[in-house]
């Protein structure tokens, strides 16, 4: 393939592409979504094949729980599956970031993008022979997850060699957006096809989709190690070495932290029956619940779209502590609320702020990492931001049971207020870092 169209420091789009890239966009423009990344043919390609995917792996996401209450007529067969799905994502995202920071990432790309794929083909063939056998399904949703995890670090890590430094945040905000507008749109649309077309077409879809991502992928550039790293193995040496390599690197150990305080201590999700059922009952509890679940992907997609007066920020740590504090403000806020529509604009104006940490979170990742370290970073990374919402799932049930859900959810934002402000008045390294 050929590797003209991957971006490296002495390349034209490592100075902006060129006189007018720094001049400031005018009028309504300038607060929109920064497009400036999709200007390079290798990254609008990987970013295209998103938006596709977005949806379709919530068509496969949605179907796989209904066929296992469907089959059982259990939530905890539910809530075991979920759990079926998280032990190899963990532990593939791992060795994946090691595996990714050995190989031409766009194999990776294409083999794992292969995977995912059949295994949505298989999940629509057992739906489809109507075989009825939760352990299949078990086995299938493990061995997909096993394939994101190798995929998800590969791509994250790819994103850095497609364009230049200071067009990170913008091209985070693009992905992410697309990726919330999944997380609203898939669902919705599942739940509308669902008693039209049934289940099995709705893996059918996730498959077709995911070739439509197969496509975009074999026509990026070759993305090989750079120099000098391409002799290594992926093994368990290489794996305790990016850790090894956060903890020499205060400012990438805090990205995570940060992260970690937000979503543990401050996703309050695991509450939101109870509050839907209780709280705001005088509303419709099929209409809060609906509500509060959506709240925080919409503000995020709406943070997306006017990411134009964020994402040419530099000062990337004060960001990242400005926009995780926010987020325990609003939650607070939501847990305070006794008017389901005010908890649900609180949650929204949540979802904002968890837009903007992403987009610098994954813009400190992506700049302040070596190339040969990217995908151990991103290999983490997915571990922190799948691992973290089920731990604050845990978290907050007790605690809800404990004090009632409103304390739990507005003691947990405040809790990652005092922790944020606390960790950023001892951590000058997050404070100081800037592209």
């Amino acid at each position: 393939m050929d590797t003209s169209e991957t971006t490296d420091s002495s390349s034209p789009a490592r100075t902006g592409g060129g006189p007018d890239a720094g001049e400031a966009r005018r009028g309504w423009r300038r607060w929109a979504m920064d497009t400036r990344p999709l200007r390079r043919p290798a990254y609008r390609r990987l970013w295209s094949s998103t938006i596709v995917t977005a949806v379709g792996s919530q068509l496969t996401a949605v179907a796989v729980p209904k066929q296992i209450y469907d089959i059982t007529g259990s939530s905890a067969w539910v809530g075991y599956a979920s759990l079926a799905g998280l032990v190899p994502m963990v532990v593939f995202a791992l060795w994946g970031g090691a595996v990714a920071d050995t190989v031409d990432r766009r194999k990776l790309l294409l083999v794992t993008n292969c995977g995912i794929a059949v295994t949505s083909l298989l999940f629509w063939v057992q739906a489809l022979t109507r075989l009825d056998s939760v352990a299949v399904l078990m086995v299938l949703l493990a061995l997909q997850q096993a394939f994101f995890g190798l995929n998800s670090p590969a791509r994250n890590a790819s994103i850095a060699r497609l364009v230049p430094e200071e067009e990170l945040p913008a091209a985070n905000a693009l992905g992410s957006t697309v990726m919330q507008t999944g997380l609203v749109a898939g669902p919705l649309l599942a739940g509308a096809l669902i008693p039209v077309i049934g289940l099995p077409e709705l893996y059918l879809a996730d498959a077709v989709a995911l070739c439509v991502t197969v496509w975009a992928v074999w026509r990026l550039p070759s993305l090989p190690p750079l120099t000098g790293t391409d002799r290594r193995r992926a093994g368990v040496r290489e794996i305790a070495a990016g850790f090894r390599y956060i903890s020499g690197h205060k400012v990438l150990l805090l990205s995570f932290l940060a992260d970690i305080i937000a979503m543990v201590l401050g996703m309050p999700r695991a509450l939101f029956p109870q509050l839907a059922a209780e709280t705001f009952a005088p509303y419709g509890e099929g209409l809060a619940l609906g509500l509060l679940f959506a709240a925080v992907p919409i503000g995020a997609v709406a943070g997306g779209l006017f990411s134009g007066t964020f994402s040419r920020a530099r000062r990337h740590g004060w960001m990242v502590i400005g926009a995780v504090t926010a987020w325990g403000v609003a939650v607070a806020g939501a847990g305070l609320s006794r008017n389901l529509w005010i908890a649900v604009a609180f949650l929204a104006a949540a979802g904002v702020a968890d837009m903007v940490s992403m987009v610098f979170r994954g813009a400190i990742l992506l700049s302040a990492a070596t190339d040969e370290m990217r995908g151990r970073m991103q290999g983490v990374f997915t571990v922190v931001v799948a691992g973290g919402p089920r731990l604050a799932d845990v978290l907050h049930g007790t605690a809800g049971s404990a004090f009632g859900p409103r304390a739990a959810v507005a003691g947990g934002g405040l809790l990652v207020v005092v922790l944020m402000l606390g960790l950023a008045a001892a951590a000058p390294a997050l404070r100081r870092y800037r592209i």
